[in-house]
């Protein structure tokens, strides 16, 4: 029996995106056998419209260096506290916009090349049937890759 690993993506923002395709792609291109459960914001990463974004909003963790500039600017930890975060106009699309050229300038895979991965790859993406039904989601709004199912479909996936 092949090595098994089973992810769960509950998160739909640009950050979040990350973890569970990097993990998946890598176990898949090790001939693991891979499943991704997407449960509640989690199913905007198999939406066919995929625009995610970042928030720094209550993460406090969120602090990034600049991806432009002069070294010394680049070298700064920018932590903006919630109260500016959350009361200028604009700032998750600028959030999100830098986290998107800081990807790309250290040439890491963007969300839709790691989609595309994990489907060539062959990894079993399941929706929530619960989550779609509570949002209004059909299968005509997920990529044709994913399947339906509940949680059931994953634990025995995952068993």
């Amino acid at each position: 029996m092949p090595t098994r690993l089973a992810l769960f993506a509950s998160r739909g923002t640009l950050d979040q995106a990350y973890p569970p395709f990097m993990l998946g792609t890598g176990a898949a291109a090790m001939d693991w056998e891979v499943g991704i459960f997407f449960t509640f914001y989690g199913l905007n990463l198999v939406k066919k419209d995929l625009e995610l974004q970042a928030t720094s909003v209550g993460n406090p963790a969120m602090p990034m260096k600049m991806p432009f500039g002069p070294k010394g600017f680049q070298d700064i930890n920018w932590p903006f506290p919630n109260l500016i975060t959350s009361n200028i106009p604009g700032f998750d699309a600028m959030t999100t916009s830098l986290m998107k050229q800081s990807f790309k300038n250290k040439g890491v895979a963007s969300i839709p090349e790691l989609r595309q991965a994990a489907v060539d790859l062959g990894i079993k993406l399941i929706a929530c049937q619960m989550t779609m039904d509570v949002f209004g989601l059909t299968k005509d709004d997920l990529i044709p890759e994913a399947e339906i199912g509940g949680t059931a479909a994953f634990l025995e996936f995952a068993s």
